[in-house]
């Protein structure tokens, strides 16, 4: 799964422990998301993308 996660931390001037915090989870899983090498549960994608303020289509590309 893709997702655009790093373009919108640029956007947002967020690190990934920033971006981390915000969604209680840990900055490796934020930096294993961006690779596109773990697929986040459906809670986590909804959280993420709440972050961002966006639908969860326009985070995650299925």
């Amino acid at each position: 799964m893709n997702n655009r996660i790093k373009e919108l931390r640029a956007r947002d001037n967020l690190t990934q422990l920033d971006l981390a915090k915000m969604a209680e989870v840990r900055r490796e899983t934020i930096v294993f998301l961006e690779k596109g090498k773990y697929n986040p549960s459906l809670k986590l994608a909804y959280d993420i993308s709440k972050i961002f303020n966006l639908p969860i289509e326009e985070v995650f590309i299925f």
